[in-house]
């Protein structure tokens, strides 16, 4: 994949890559299965086995089995050598967080300390920092936490006061302030606590230690799921914090913040998908225990639509995160020759990819809580038990749409940092769009005698993007600097900014996945699926969108160019998904 095409976030709007310049998980190669694989025994034989204990909750046993999975390496699998790690790619981190996702409220913690709780030192840090605290957060040693959300601070990270001043004598600073639902709060060794110097008005980071004098941390909070996850608020009163534990500058640390939530959002997207292929599994294998009025329920035209389902947005979510984590990968490369160290050459190059990561934190976590809610329907009865995976899995499952910015905030984020970046100049977006709205009475669904599957399916996504540029030209023509407060209207776009991503990355997935086999009829139902329902919601979002600006005489024309542009071809979607199911079902298990 030498000299490969690598988008922009967000340029994928207006612009394309060929099937053979995108990743697919087909391309594992044997180190990283090897790596997933340590990750599933780790599941397997060090978790499952304890999880009803992990959830009484058990925070001594939560930590010794952090502890035993830092002993096995897998804390350090995005850490640098020099400190301790193994120095994997992107791509490999996003394999083994897709792995570890299927570990209930363990995922969580371990996330947390590999993420959050680790990598602001890891990449903002300096050499003596990440000496002194990396190190040592690599093997779980220490664990760690990452200390942001305030009370009435929610969402408005920015907003926090805790406040950090500095002593007389320069020496320390005197940090007080209460921070919330802070992961890993009962047992943290280190934790990662953003405050505002003095009179700043943006936040600074600082390192804290749990024994530090004046750190006080209150009981764990009782939560709806993830209950074995350690999550209390942390308090500071006159904690006396050495100079020397800032990290990065005075007044970086919402920089810092933002980055890692970034990350946060992108490796959730990875984190689901394991959660959602667990949920999948324990499906299939009780629709083909399972018998009503004498036959398995595997066999069922119902079920095997919910298997089915299941399935197809499963596939289509892991076929964008890997798309995304090798682009991410090759920036990352590209920064580090452009002389950045390798941390701030990874956080800028995760951070770069803002548009996708909210794309996949969206995306992914609502599909895990259609995947699971229909787990736990196939169950039946059974399934609101808690006897069974899937009443755990459904309680979990829930947190993922509030954690790292709820998705009403991500979604937000996915239209304006889309739109932001092509009023920079990134990409030329506006070109375009105002081309088409110029042409509206001659747009057309763009067929032109026989085409071949896959440039059919081109020419859908394509048209796809056409339908975006063109709520976005009039929404942003009608509403102008006001548009990012018509929240409705930006979710519209979002959404179809979102199932046009996911689409592409199906779609070149599949494609590629075709080449490489000689074949993919299979695969090519999932995306004839996948397609056929995005378009309808892509067409009711943007006419959403258009009705909520455009005049009766504008509104005729760009209604009708939507009904053009969201035309595809008629399916029968219940063979399609039969085929899909009977795989399942022949497997028992998710080998997609």
């Amino acid at each position: 994949m030498e000299n490969r095409k690598v988008l922009k976030s967000g340029e994928f709007l207006v612009d394309t890559v060929e099937a053979r310049d995108v990743f697919i998980p087909e391309e594992f190669d044997d180190e990283q299965v090897m790596i997933a694989q340590t990750c599933q025994d780790f599941l397997d034989t060090e978790v499952y086995p304890v999880m009803d204990k992990i959830d009484s909750p058990d925070i001594q046993l939560m930590k010794t089995t952090l502890q035993k999975s830092g002993e096995l390496g897998l804390m350090g699998i995005a850490l640098p050598e020099e400190y301790g790690g193994f120095g994997q790619s992107f791509v490999t981190q996003m394999l083994a967080a897709e792995k570890i996702g299927a570990g209930y409220s363990f995922s969580v913690a371990f996330m947390a300390h590999c993420g959050i709780g680790t990598l602001p030192i890891a990449y903002y840090g300096n050499d003596t920092q990440r000496e002194k605290y990396v190190t040592r957060l690599a093997t779980g040693e220490l664990l760690g936490a990452y200390c942001l959300t305030e009370p009435g601070a929610g969402s408005d990270a920015n907003a926090g006061k805790t406040n950090a001043r500095l002593s007389d004598d320069g020496t320390h600073y005197i940090l007080n302030g209460q921070k919330m639902w802070i992961t890993n709060a009962g047992f943290a060794d280190v934790q990662t606590v953003f405050a505002k110097v003095g009179n700043d008005r943006i936040l600074s980071a600082f390192i804290v230690e749990k024994d530090m004098p004046g750190v006080v941390v209150a009981p764990d909070e009782k939560k709806m799921g993830i209950k074995g996850s350690s999550t209390a608020q942390i308090f500071y009163n006159d904690v006396k914090v050495p100079v020397e534990n800032m990290i990065g500058s005075q007044g970086e640390g919402f920089r810092i913040a933002l980055s890692i939530l970034h990350m946060g959002r992108i490796k959730l997207g990875a984190n689901v998908l394991g959660a959602a292929k667990k949920a999948i599994n324990d499906s299939v294998q009780y629709a083909n225990e399972r018998k009503q009025f004498c036959v398995l329920i595997s066999s069922f035209g119902a079920i095997k639509h919910k298997l089915a389902q299941q399935a197809i947005i499963t596939f289509a979510a892991e076929s964008a995160v890997y798309r995304v984590s090798k682009d991410i990968d090759d920036l990352i490369e590209k920064n580090k020759k452009a002389g950045l160290d390798r941390g701030r050459a990874t956080i800028e190059g995760i951070s770069h990819y803002a548009v996708e990561a909210a794309i996949l934190k969206v995306y992914g976590s609502e599909a895990l809580d259609f995947v699971i809610d229909e787990a736990v329907q196939i169950h039946g009865g059974m399934g609101y038990s808690a006897e069974m995976d899937v009443e755990r899995g459904y309680r979990d499952s829930r947190i993922n749409r509030i954690f790292e910015g709820t998705n009403e905030i991500n979604r937000l984020l996915i239209a304006d940092t889309a739109i932001k970046r092509a009023q920079k100049g990134e990409f030329d977006l506006f070109g375009p769009a105002e081309s088409l709205y110029n042409n509206l009475d001659i747009i057309s669904s763009g067929k032109n005698g026989e085409e071949c599957y896959f440039a059919e399916k081109r020419r859908y996504i394509s048209n796809f993007k056409k339908t975006i540029l063109l709520a976005i030209h009039g929404a942003t023509r009608h509403f102008d600097k006001k548009l990012v407060k018509e929240q409705e209207v930006m979710n519209n776009i979002s959404e179809m900014i979102m199932q046009t991503y996911i689409a592409e990355s199906l779609a070149l997935r599949i494609e590629k996945l075709n080449d490489l086999r000689g074949s993919a009829e299979l695969y090519r139902d999932m995306l004839d699926v996948y397609v056929y329902d995005a378009a309808d919601l892509i067409r009711k979002s943007a006419r959403d969108a258009v009705n909520s600006f455009a005049e009766a005489a504008l509104s005729e024309k760009l209604n009708a160019a939507i009904e053009a542009l969201t035309q595809v071809a008629g399916i029968n979607v219940k063979e399609a998904r039969r085929r899909i199911a009977d795989k399942l079902i022949e497997d028992n298990a998710y080998k997609f």
